[in-house]
């Protein structure tokens, strides 16, 4: 987690989008090819953002001032806040308008160095609303010149219709919902809201095993609000990440050391929201590895910069600068599955590069927190 390897005085050579070489200049190929001079600069793997909400119908600063009154979380959603205040104004909202808001807020995203993307449903919690999400997220696949991948989130919360009768959902989810995104082949991952107040591990393993009758693998928010089970349930389910991790005990540590399921924080939600940061430091020193996302949701992270992310994770995660680094680049990439293809300059992955100034060590970039470090981004798709 604290190794960063660097080269000075080096080129890239890219050829369709592909890192064909790298290494000392003494060692650069005859210049037949196109070059660019980026002499003085710092050239880095773009990052990898593997959790956001992109797709939604507006901002909730109503919200934010009620919590600047001193509501919590689980208050304002109490009161027809938070996820269904989301869901509600999505079903009302246009397949284009949803497009065009998303799209602006991935190019925001992509200007601050985001070379890789997933985008969540989970605000339509209704069978068509969740399919016009996707259908969304679909269409940014195309529309983008990065990777984007597109994760079902149909249990993000229970409808107000189905307070009541959780089964009803559940059975929505399963009989009608899965099958239709199957068909029109429009999800990567399925993700569970796994916690306290939301749906619980026996409910999370019912969905999660029928979704993966359809190829769905899981990608889990566990631990957001308590130990929920929510890091047994992703273990025991295979899932490529658990997300959020804001509590955490030994019993959860030692069960994803024994897994191939990546730890991810998000420190985005636990600044805006005030709530406990997850341990990374207690992780890390216990031998897990960690990613960490921007979250960008309109109730908890509205925010898609990274080198902000990198900044909070440093300051109130515990993560050295190296560890952030590595947690934004080849960590993301495999919390998302690509990191086969993303996450560092190596030999056969996707040309994804980040330009910045020069710096006298990386410890001095999450230094400067809030600033946009990226002078160019250089995205393949």
């Amino acid at each position: 987690m604290n190794v960063v390897n660097g080269l000075e005085n080096a080129f890239i050579l890219v050829e369709n989008g592909i890192i064909a070489d790298f290494g000392s200049m003494e060692n650069c190929p005859e210049s037949h090819f196109e070059t660019r001079n980026l002499n003085g600069k710092w050239v880095m793997p773009g990052f990898v953002d593997s959790h956001t909400h992109m797709v939604f119908a507006g901002p909730r600063q109503n919200e934010y001032v009620m919590r600047l009154q001193g509501k919590t979380y689980a208050e304002i959603a109490s009161e027809g806040g938070g996820i269904l205040n989301s869901a509600l104004r999505l079903q009302n909202t246009s397949e284009n308008d949803l497009f065009e808001m998303a799209l602006k807020y991935a190019l925001k995203a992509i200007s601050c160095g985001t070379t890789a993307l997933e985008i969540k449903s989970g605000y339509g919690l209704e069978t068509e609303a969740e399919l016009k999400m996707l259908r969304v997220i679909k269409r940014l696949k195309q529309a983008l010149p990065i990777t984007v991948k597109a994760t079902f989130l149909g249990a993000h919360a229970f409808p107000a219709t189905y307070k009541t009768n959780h089964r009803a959902y559940i059975d929505e989810i399963i009989s009608k919902m899965l099958p239709a995104i199957a068909e029109d082949n429009l999800a990567d991952f399925i993700d569970v809201f796994c916690d306290e107040g939301f749906f619980s591990p026996a409910e999370t393993e019912e969905i999660l095993t029928a979704a993966s009758r359809y190829g769905l693998r899981p990608k889990i928010h566990g631990n957001e609000l308590g130990l929920s089970g929510g890091v047994q349930v992703a273990v025991r389910q295979h899932a490529l990440s658990v997300d959020h991790l804001e509590h955490i005990g030994p019993e959860e540590i030692a069960c994803l050391l024994n897994s191939n399921t990546m730890p991810v924080a998000l420190p985005g939600s636990s600044f805006f929201l005030k709530i406990p940061y997850t341990p990374a430091r207690q992780m890390i020193d216990a031998g897990l590895p960690l990613a960490i996302a921007s979250d960008f949701n309109p109730g908890s992270s509205p925010h898609y910069n990274l080198w902000f992310t990198w900044s909070l994770a440093c300051l109130y995660n515990g993560m050295l600068p190296a560890e952030g680094f590595n947690a934004l680049t080849i960590n993301a990439a495999y919390a998302l599955g690509i990191d086969a293809t993303h996450g560092s300059i190596s030999r056969g992955k996707k040309a994804c590069l980040i330009v910045t100034e020069a710096f006298e060590n990386i410890n001095e970039i999450p230094y400067w927190f809030t600033q946009n470090h990226a002078a160019e981004v250089i995205p393949a798709k």
